[in-house]
């Protein structure tokens, strides 16, 4: 056991000062580096006056926080990875324990000042200077974290089914293309957090390179994920147009028929007004979503017109309007047969034609003496009796009213023929407006697919 114990003392005691002798051969590493040779982080790291600097951008993608679409930026957390040789921070390892890397403060090291040029708040730089992890070989490797807001112009065509691409220009502030040359890296997205609302195709990178300066831009291709809008706005307009549609199925009796078109009218007037404050007040486009809104509110107010004009053909009578013969052809004549529905009054005479005798019985009836109820048949009288003036008077009163129904039925008829004009136009418009919102729908909502802009 004191064996054992002596074993363990020396090796925590051998242990011990190795760990000090490192921590004194860093320290006097980074002592000979930045005191001793007199580095100065101003100047850059050149031998030669010509010679440039190359420094290899590289953008490490985190997540794509948010595009706001109202004030036209993009969010984004990235890490800007930047590589460089320094021939200042060379040295020999054999010297120093064999120690090959060691971390320094950005702040004490010469930095190519990379900026992101296309920024909308004021933040040029990144967020925060983590420290640089410096090579024996003068390689310097820097990965700062950030969080830019860039502006992005959007595309608001296809919206909600839109893709935009927004880019982030990244450059020397200080340093013109004959002193620091900036490389592409392309872009990492090994710590990637997905986005609810966007989802990202690529990113190409590509290199801009003006008469005095060098930029390093990344290309974000991003495409909407539109199932919060299709659920949310665009299912519930869809179903409102509808509600419009058996507007035509509802009875002229009713009385309800154009106010449900007015409230389907102020329901998608508010939808307008919740997309007015999702996308950019911009005169270059007009939205999907926005069309087919439009489109919803122009065919409900069409649809609203219909329907009155219904209305006013159902209250029609004999004394306020006479029916011409052509408006008699066509929707008494015409279209009932294209149409199988019976006119009015087809369906009387059909019954009165059935409950009516045939003329064989008839015949047979005479022939054998006997009318209905098995009674004998009554000779006519050759004498016909004078009336008094009273029954004179009754049968003139009789005739009167006879004449007052027969005009009643008149007009009864006439005033069933215009209700049956009014019923088949609404009939008409329920399956023409049915397909036209289908046809409109689809020819709508498919054009993100077929527009070559939009491939």
């Amino acid at each position: 056991m004191d064996q054992l114990g002596g074993i363990s003392l020396v090796m925590t005691m051998v242990i011990m000062i190795s760990g000090t002798l490192a921590a004194d051969s860093e320290e006097r590493l980074v002592r000979m580096l930045f005191n001793e040779s007199a580095y100065n982080s101003g100047v850059r790291p050149a031998q030669t006056p010509g010679e440039v600097i190359s420094v290899r951008v590289t953008l490490a993608v985190s997540q794509v926080i948010s595009v706001i679409e109202k004030e036209e930026v993009m969010r984004t957390n990235v890490w800007v990875q930047q590589e460089w040789t320094d021939p200042r921070l060379r040295w020999n390892k054999e010297d120093y324990d064999h120690i090959d890397l060691i971390r320094v403060p950005a702040e004490a090291l010469w930095l190519p000042d990379i900026m992101l040029f296309n920024n909308k708040d004021g933040q040029y730089d990144v967020a925060l200077y983590t420290k640089a992890l410096v090579y024996d070989s003068g390689y310097v490797y820097w990965l700062p974290p950030a969080i830019f807001t860039s502006e992005c112009s959007i595309n608001v065509r296809h919206f909600p089914f839109d893709k935009q691409n927004c880019t982030l220009q990244f450059g020397s502030w200080t340093y013109d293309k004959r002193e620091v040359d900036l490389q592409q890296g392309g872009y990492i997205t090994d710590d990637f957090k997905e986005s609810g609302e966007w989802a990202i195709l690529q990113i190409p990178d590509r290199k801009i390179e003006t008469d005095d300066n060098v930029f390093i831009a990344y290309d974000f291709m991003l495409a909407r994920k539109p199932l919060f809008y299709i659920v949310n706005m665009i299912v519930p307009i869809i179903l409102l147009t509808l509600l419009s549609i058996l507007v035509f199925y509802l009875p002229v009796d009713c009385g309800e028929k154009v106010g449900l078109c007015i409230n389907i009218l102020l329901a998608l007037v508010v939808f307008l007004l919740l997309i007015a404050d999702i996308i950019p007040s911009t005169s270059l486009d007009i939205p999907l979503i926005g069309r087919y809104l439009m489109f919803t509110m122009i065919f409900v107010t069409i649809v609203t017109v219909m329907t009155v004009y219904v209305g006013n053909i159902h209250f029609r009578s004999a004394a306020t309007h006479v029916m011409s013969p052509w408006i008699r052809f066509v929707f008494l004549n015409l279209l009932p047969k294209l149409m199988k529905v019976p006119p009015p009054g087809e369906e009387q005479e059909e019954e009165e034609e059935d409950s009516s005798p045939t003329w064989d019985a008839v015949e047979m009836r005479k022939r054998d003496g006997v009318i209905q109820n098995g009674r004998p048949p009554v000779p006519p009288r050759a004498d016909q009796p004078k009336l008094s003036s009273d029954l004179r008077e009754a049968v003139g009163n009789v005739e009167v009213i006879s004449d007052h129904f027969k005009d009643q039925d008149d007009d009864s008829s006439v005033s069933d023929e215009w209700r049956f004009m009014a019923a088949l136009i609404d009939r008409i418009c329920l399956w023409l407006f049915s397909i036209i919102l289908l046809v409109g729908t689809v020819v709508l909502f498919a054009e993100p697919w077929y527009e070559e802009s939009f491939q």
